[in-house]
Parts: structure tokens; C-alpha cells; sequence
């Protein structure tokens, strides 16, 4: 501080100022909502050490048990047969085979889809116009001389191949109602690529005909994929009595692999709600998987290709590649 000097020679010092009162708005007042994240705002970034800590394979304390990678195959064969079965339409059967396929081959298994849907949908999916084959698996189940190599078609995707239907399989099941033995056509049409693949998928068409229970006599397990919505749950009781009645009377092997929520929007009580009414009713035969709303999907397949090679980073690929394992490991 400056002094001053006066007229007679004292030295004096002013007395000190006194403090300045902080102006209304300066102060700083710690926010207690700082940390918080409003509904729809990203989470704050965190530390580098963190993400990664988040990104750790190891499963939460009380989280669900982590999902081992599939060893690898040095011989395939014989195939596991599995069907994709709900009797409502809409819910994601064709896309969930189709991905599902792709992934399973991913991890080095030869897979075949079987289109049973006189729609033709899993061969759009795979960019294969159902419409200009000339021998389909409705050849197949009603021609004695059609064997299941004439029709399988190869795909773009390695291990991956096509068993193909269109709108001729709709007369099948009229046309096998007088045959003996009718449900087990399409087993004894897939008998003989048995040994030469590790995984067949059957994407069934939405109704418990025929041509649906065809499908559940010639597999060893059942994948109900279910929209988490309300009508969804309404008609899973028939669908499961249907499923006991054909293991009790053609198939005693059959068994429910996993039911498959699909659909799902985390943004909505509604969906939360039905996951967990799902969960509760059906406890651990529902995957741990959850396959969420995106629009790669109806993408993917206007494209011809599996979400896998389509959009392979994206959320929906990575969810079809864990319920490849998880298939996998049940």
C-alpha cells in the first residue's frame, strides 16, 4: 500500500479499505444437481480409465453370467435343427433368422435357412427374388424325384445357404393332407443334408397349421421370437400347447431353446412392462438378449443383406452376434 507523505514531514498510512461485499451473483454455490442427467441428455463423459472399466467383459456383481465365445469347429455336422415359431405376425421371425444365420456363421458354422413361409420373405432378405426360381421347397415336399440339393442356393455370406420358398407352398399343405405321414415331410426332405451342416434354421410362416407343425416335428429345439407389446403375450399360451402337443405326439426331442424379445423400445413403460411380464413367466428360458427397435433392420433388408454385413458396428448386429452365442451355449 502507497503512503503519503505530509506538509510536515510525517509519513502517514491511510487506513485500510474496507472489503468490497460480494455483488448478488458472484458467489459460487455449488450446484446439487450437477451430476444429474435429465431424461434424454447423453451421461456427462467420463475418464478414459472408466469407459474402459465399463467396457469390461466381467459381468456385474448381481448382473447376468457373461457369454463364453464358441470354440471353434474343426469338423461340422450333424445339424442342429431349430425352429422360429410364433403364430402372430409381425414380430421379427424372418429378420431373426435371417441375422441369426448370418452370425452363427460368422463364428464358423455352416448354416441353412429354411424358408417356410409361402411369403418368400427370408429370400428377399437375402436379395434372392422369390418369384424367378424355378424349384422351391414346395418342389421338394411334393415331387419324390426333387432332392433337397437341387434347390439349395448359396449365398453372399461364407457358410451361409438358402433352402427357398414362394407363394407355390401355399398349395402344400392342402396338397399333403392325404399324404401318410405328412407331418414329417419336411424332415425326411432335410435328412439327407443332416451331416453337412452344424445349424438349421426354420423360419415358419404365422399360423399352427400344417406347414407350422411340419416344421416343429423336424427340429430339436424352438425359438419363439415375441414383440414386447401386449398382444404379443395373448397368444403364447396356444403356441406353447402346440408345441407340448407335437413333443408328446411326433417329436419327443422338441423343446423350447429360448424365447426371444424383440422390438423392444427402453423408452417406453409399456415395453419395460412386458419384458418383465415375460420374464416372469417364463424366467430363464427367456435369452438375455434383447433385440431393440432400429430402423437397420427394414434397411438391411431392402438392401438383400443380413444386418451383420449391412451395418456390422451397429447395436443390432452386435445383439444378433450375442444371441448367436447364447444359442450356442444352450
Amino acid at each position: 500500500m502507497d503512503s503519503e507523505q505530509t506538509g510536515s514531514g510525517e509519513v502517514t498510512t491511510p487506513p485500510a479499505a474496507a472489503p468490497v461485499p460480494p455483488i448478488a451473483g458472484d458467489e459460487y454455490v455449488e450446484d446439487p444437481f450437477a451430476d444429474a442427467t435429465l431424461p434424454g441428455m447423453p451421461a456427462p463423459a467420463m475418464p478414459d480409465e472408466q469407459q474402459d472399466a465399463e467396457r469390461s467383459d466381467a459381468p456385474a456383481a448381481d448382473g447376468p453370467p457373461a457369454i463364453p465365445e464358441p470354440a471353434e469347429l474343426t469338423e461340422h455336422g450333424p445339424a442342429r435343427v431349430i425352429a422360429m415359431v410364433n403364430q402372430k405376425g409381425g414380430v421379427g421371425k424372418t429378420t431373426s433368422t435371417v441375422s441369426l444365420g448370418a452370425a452363427l456363421a460368422g463364428y464358423g458354422r455352416r448354416v441353412l435357412l429354411v424358408d417356410f413361409d409361402p411369403q418368400g420373405a427370408v429370400a428377399v432378405s437375402l436379395g434372392v427374388n422369390p418369384n424367378e426360381l424355378d424349384v422351391t421347397i414346395y418342389n421338394l415336399l411334393t415331387d419324390p424325384e426333387c432332392h433337397v440339393g437341387d434347390v439349395i442356393l448359396s449365398t453372399d455370406i461364407v457358410g451361409l445357404d438358402l433352402l427357398p420358398s414362394n407363394i407355390d407352398l401355399s398349395a402344400a399343405e392342402v396338397q399333403l393332407v392325404s399324404e401318410v405321414g405328412r407331418e414329417h415331410s419336411l424332415a425326411r426332405a432335410l435328412r439327407p443334408v443332416i451331416p453337412e451342416y452344424d445349424i438349421i434354421l426354420i423360419d415358419c410362416q404365422p399360423s399352427l397349421g400344417l406347414l407350422t407343425v411340419n416344421a416343429l416335428t423336424a427340429s430339436e429345439g424352438v425359438i419363439i421370437p415375441m414383440e414386447t407389446e401386449y398382444f404379443a403375450l395373448r397368444g403364447v399360451a396356444l403356441l406353447k400347447d402346440t408345441i407340448d402337443k407335437v413333443a408328446s405326439r411326433l417329436n419327443p426331442d422338441l423343446r423350447i431353446i429360448g424365447v426371444l424379445p424383440t422390438m423392444f423400445d427402453p423408452r417406453t413403460l409399456h415395453s419395460r412392462e412386458v419384458l418383465q411380464t415375460v420374464q416372469q413367466a417364463f424366467g430363464d428360458a427367456v435369452f438375455q438378449t434383447t433385440i431393440s427397435r432400429t430402423v437397420k433392420f427394414p434397411d438391411a433388408a431392402v438392401a438383400g443383406e443380413p444386418i451383420t454385413a449391412f451395418a456390422p458396428g451397429s447395436a443390432g448386429a452386435d445383439s444378433y452376434r450375442q444371441l448367436a452365442r447364447e444359442v450356442l451355449a444352450r
